[in-house]
């Protein structure tokens, strides 16, 4: 049996459901249909995104994709403004803004422009697959900007649009972020110290099949561990004079890592190890050369990983003992270990937050779908909406719901798009018309 489009189930849902649970106002069902009416020119707006490249390093391709969306927002009565970047080493950042009524909610909306794919990666094309969208960026996050678009545009047909005030922030490094982070985030960040909510608009995430509600995302930070031995005969390992050799060294550390540091909603990762007589990294630290022999005690030893937390606490605490660990040597060995500046931070599971998914499961009920419980945060990475998270409750996750992200074949559901965009058109109006 053929699927009902989106807009005639909802207005199906209705027509059956008993008066009481009919509560979607004229406004909100205005937004359902225009959405459905519009589905095809939001998937061709996802095919003409997914098409202009935006790999990260990209810089033209990214601003490219700015230029596409500045088409699309200044008609709705937004200013936008391109913040260059340059300096930080990548493209920059669209904001556009819309003024609506004083005393109102301040909502701030995050997406990005860029993806992983770069113009040397053989997936460069979108190509549609009955309900499936395939292409470079169609989930990750060229549909989030899709969703919304068609929200707004929703908005707009329905008189709800005017009064609101939002401010969208598209950055153009969310996936390889400019250095120093404080200065590529620098905008965001001020516009979170702003609003009143902030909703991010990457993929929705399913589980079991059900659409689930993103109350959190983890931090992601960056460790390197340098282990140095004395280089000897291998005939004395072990003993007073040589001592264990900076690969026992490194060892031991990375298995009390792994022994001693886990706990709820934590992980770290060994990305990287090399070690021997002589060892070291390449400047971008993903890279790796050492020469030894097995009859050299190694002189060093060096590993580079990762560490994701849901909370600074969290991470302030986690590494303490990572220091700790280091600092306990074993015999003839010495070791330091160093986190890399420019990590992303915790989006904790406040109250806030979950009050906000409270109001969005109140929008799924009037639309007679399925309430969304809170996703677990490990099931969810990092993301921009991140760095506002310490000055304004929020809700991730509003994009539509995509499979395959940073791999040949990422793919979005294209169902979820008019799904996505009707929920985030009916949530802003009501909290837009909320007053501060």
């Amino acid at each position: 049996m053929k699927s009902l489009p989106f807009a005639a189930l909802i207005a199906l849902q209705l027509a059956l459901a008993p008066a009481a649970a009919a509560k979607l106002s004229p406004p909100e069902a205005k937004m359902a249909k225009t959405v459905e009416a519009e589905q095809d020119r939001s998937v061709a707006l996802l095919e003409k995104l997914v098409n202009q490249n935006s790999g990260s390093l990209n810089l033209a391709g990214v601003e490219a994709v700015g230029r596409m969306m500045r088409a699309e927002l200044e008609p709705l009565g937004f200013k936008v403004e391109w913040k260059p970047m340059t300096d930080t080493g990548r493209a920059g950042h669209l904001i556009a803004t819309h003024t609506g009524k004083p005393g109102a909610k301040r909502l701030l909306l995050i997406a990005h422009l860029d993806t992983v794919f770069e113009p040397d990666s053989p997936f460069q094309t979108f190509v549609r697959k009955g309900d499936r969208g395939e292409g470079p960026g169609a989930g990750d996050d060229k549909g989030g900007m899709v969703v919304i678009v068609a929200a707004l545009r929703a908005m707009q047909a329905a008189g709800t649009l005017k009064g609101a005030n939002i401010e969208i922030h598209m950055t153009g490094d969310e996936e390889d972020s400019g250095s120093p982070i404080e200065k590529a985030r620098a905008d965001l960040i001020a516009a979170g110290k702003r609003s009143d909510v902030a909703l991010d608009f990457e993929g929705l995430v399913r589980d079991n099949g059900a659409d689930m509600g993103s109350v959190a995302r983890r931090s992601s930070d960056s460790w390197m561990v340098s282990a140095t031995g004395k280089a000897s005969h291998s005939s004395g390992i072990f003993s007073a004079a040589a001592g264990d050799g900076a690969i026992y060294e490194l060892t031991r550390i990375i298995h009390r890592f792994r022994t001693d540091l886990p706990e709820p909603n934590l992980t770290f990762n060994v990305g990287l190890i090399t070690g021997g007589q002589q060892a070291e990294l390449d400047a971008g630290g993903i890279r790796a050369t050492a020469t030894g022999k097995t009859n050299i005690i190694p002189a060093i030893a060096i590993a580079r990983g990762d560490l994701r937390a849901l909370s600074p606490e969290q991470i302030a605490r986690v590494k303490a003992k990572m220091t700790a660990i280091v600092a306990e040597h074993a015999p003839g060995t010495d070791a330091k270990i160093s986190f890399d500046p420019g990590g992303y931070p915790a989006m904790a599971p406040t109250d806030g937050n979950r009050a906000l998914l409270v109001k969005l499961n109140g929008v799924n009920r009037d639309l007679g779908l399925a309430e969304m419980a809170p996703l677990d945060p490990l099931k969810r990475g990092a993301g921009d909406i991140s760095f506002v998270a310490a000055d304004v409750d929020g809700l991730a996750g509003l994009g539509p719901y995509g499979t395959g992200d940073h791999a040949p074949g990422e793919a979005v559901d294209i169902p979820s798009i008019a799904r996505q965009a009707t929920r985030a058109a009916i949530l802003m109006s009501r909290l837009s018309a909320e007053k501060r």
